[in-house]
């Protein structure tokens, strides 16, 4: 069995931000309302020319970029995490490796577990390097959301955005990821929908998955911490699936970790589903104040199915 770590980050983001003001002339709602039910001030649309294989390929060329020993010829397995790409084939993966030049072909292929997809996709690649079939692996979170948000619902369309965050993970000698702990709740698996009876829009019962988060995700957080063999109060950070400030903030003080750095980008980012992780560790590394190395940085998400994931990760 190999061990893995990861190694670099990058994300993108589109231009256009969208603050609460400008939402306000759209549907009924107000900056306050918005505020006050999921902290949210702005987010990113895309400005009709970003798609999803586009944005991956940006956030992996930044993580390219960032990874010192690493170029896009090593790289040995995609996997793009989505919900949002219009076609089937080729898939995201496939795109990314064909515009960054791999002609060696690495394995291409996309998950989709909605919000939870990019700590599934990370489990993924850990579970290929462990079991030496991939050495190098790119991971990436690509949505674009308002390609299936109604605009005239006022409880989603103050959520979505678009956005890109990918990893780059390597085989290692030593362990700086735990295993994944994943999972699902069938009997909520309605509670987030992307149908076609719904044509084709974003729909989610958000207090059913509000109360699920408030009475599980303590507990499973817990668990993750338990199987990578730490305690709460060694956890230096926390990055939550961004999708409602009032989920992130309690849950450092709910599972015993006080001292744990937690990631509020859903405040500028707005809900980026399976990019969301990425995109938000992305950014707080590239910021004035990024995690020291070697910080221990729990990564949990949640969404449709009503599926979960996560794992601890070590900070390069």
């Amino acid at each position: 069995m190999t061990g893995s770590k990861v190694v670099a980050f990058g994300h993108f983001q589109p231009e256009r931000i969208v603050p609460n003001t400008e939402l306000e002339k759209l549907v009924e709602t107000s900056d306050e309302w918005i505020t006050r039910r999921v902290g949210i001030e702005e987010r990113r649309w895309g400005t009709g020319v970003e798609t999803v294989d586009s944005m991956a390929i940006k956030a992996a060329t930044m993580a390219l970029g960032n990874a010192a020993d690493i170029e896009a010829s090593d790289i040995d397995m995609i996997i793009v995490a989505t919900c949002t790409a219009t076609d089937r084939s080729p898939n995201m993966a496939a795109r990314v490796a064909n515009a960054l030049g791999m002609e060696q072909g690495p394995a291409a292929l996309d998950v989709n577990v909605a919000c939870a997809g990019f700590a599934h996709a990370v489990g993924l690649a850990q579970g290929a390097i462990a079991a030496g079939s991939a050495k190098n692996a790119l991971v990436i979170g690509s949505e674009m959301l308002t390609d299936y948000t109604d605009f005239t619902d006022r409880t989603t369309c103050v959520l979505t955005a678009d956005g890109a965050g990918a990893f780059i993970i390597t085989a290692s000698e030593e362990n700086g990821i735990s295993p994944v702990v994943w999972g699902s709740v069938p009997s909520l698996s309605d509670a987030v929908r992307i149908e076609s009876e719904n044509d084709m829009k974003f729909a989610q019962n958000g207090q059913s998955v509000y109360r699920w988060t408030v009475t599980q995700l303590p507990k499973i957080a817990s668990t993750i911490i338990d199987r990578a063999g730490m305690k709460p109060e060694e956890l230096d950070a926390i990055v939550l699936h961004q999708a409602n400030l009032r989920i992130i903030e309690p849950l450092a003080a709910k599972i015993g970790a006080p001292n744990a750095r937690v990631a509020t980008d859903v405040v500028y980012s707005g809900n980026t589903s399976a990019a969301s992780v990425p995109l938000a560790l992305s950014k707080m590394m590239a910021s004035d104040e990024p995690l020291p190395s070697g910080s221990k940085t729990l990564l949990f998400a949640f969404g449709g199915g009503l599926a979960y994931a996560g794992q601890i990760i070590t900070i390069p």
